[in-house]
C-alpha cells in the first residue's frame, strides 16, 4: 500500500469514527480531559505551595496544566487509530525545545504531568490516583526535609586571628563547616557553612559583637551544593 493510500485510508476512517461517534465514547471523552484539567489544576497548585527556587514562573505552572490537558488529547486520539499515532509519534519525534529548565525539580513536574495526561487519557484512573498520591508524599516530604535544617552561609571579615577562634567557638553548638578562607593585608575573609533553623539566627548578633569582626553577611542556602 502506497503513503498516499495509507493517508486517504486514514482520512476515511478518522471521518467514519467521527460520524459513528457513541454516546459512551463522547462522556469518556468529556470525562477523561475534565479529570486531566482538575489534576492539572492540583499539580499547578502543589508547585506553587512548594516552590523552593528563586524566581517564580507563573507561566511555567500554567504550562503544567496545558501539558496535562493537551496530552490527555494526544493519548485519546491515538487510542482510536495507529495510523495516527505512528503519525504523531514521528511528528513529536522531530520537535525540539529550546527552553531551558532553571530548576532541576522543574523537571519533575513537567514528567508529573505528562504521566497524568498519558493515565488519564488511557483511562487509567486507579493508576493516575496512585501516582498523585505517591508524588504529593515525595513533594511534601521532600519539603519538610529541607525545612528542617536549613544551610547558611555566614561570611566575616575579620581583623586578627583571636577573633577567628572567638567566632567559630560561637558555632560550635551548631552543625558547620569553613567552606574557604582569604587572608589579605591585616584583614581576613571566612566563609562558613552554617545548619540551623530560623529560631536560632541570633548566633549572627553574637558574632557581630566580637570584638575584631568588621563585618558579617548571612545568606541563605538551598543546599544544592551541600557536602
Amino acid at each position: 500500500m502506497s503513503v498516499k493510500s495509507m493517508i486517504k485510508k486514514s482520512i476515511l476512517e478518522s471521518a467514519m469514527y467521527t460520524q459513528s461517534i457513541s454516546l459512551s465514547t463522547l462522556i469518556t471523552i468529556i470525562v477523561d480531559m475534565a479529570l486531566a484539567l482538575i489534576v492539572g489544576l492540583l499539580i499547578y497548585q502543589v508547585y506553587k505551595k512548594y516552590y523552593t527556587g528563586v524566581i517564580y514562573s507563573r507561566s511555567f505552572a500554567l504550562t503544567l496544566v496545558g501539558m496535562t490537558v493537551l496530552t490527555c488529547m494526544v493519548t485519546l486520539a491515538i487510542s482510536t487509530n495507529i495510523v495516527i499515532s505512528l503519525g504523531m509519534v514521528g511528528a513529536l519525534s522531530i520537535v525540539r525545545y529550546r527552553t531551558a529548565i532553571k530548576e532541576p525539580l522543574d523537571i519533575l513536574y513537567i514528567f508529573w504531568a505528562i504521566t497524568t495526561g498519558i493515565t488519564i487519557g488511557a483511562s487509567m484512573y486507579l493508576l493516575a490516583a496512585i501516582g498523585l498520591l505517591f508524588m504529593l508524599i515525595l513533594v511534601m516530604t521532600m519539603n519538610k526535609r529541607q525545612a528542617a535544617a536549613k544551610a547558611y552561609i555566614v561570611v566575616m571579615h575579620l581583623s586578627d586571628a583571636d577573633a577567628e577562634t572567638k567566632a567559630l567557638d560561637e558555632l560550635k553548638s551548631f552543625e558547620h563547616k569553613v567552606k574557604s578562607k582569604t587572608v589579605r593585608n591585616g584583614s581576613t575573609e571566612l566563609t562558613v557553612q552554617v545548619d540551623a533553623d530560623e529560631k536560632h539566627l541570633d548566633f549572627a548578633d553574637k558574632i557581630k559583637k566580637i570584638a575584631g569582626v568588621e563585618d558579617l553577611t548571612l545568606i541563605a542556602y538551598d543546599g544544592e551544593y551541600h557536602g
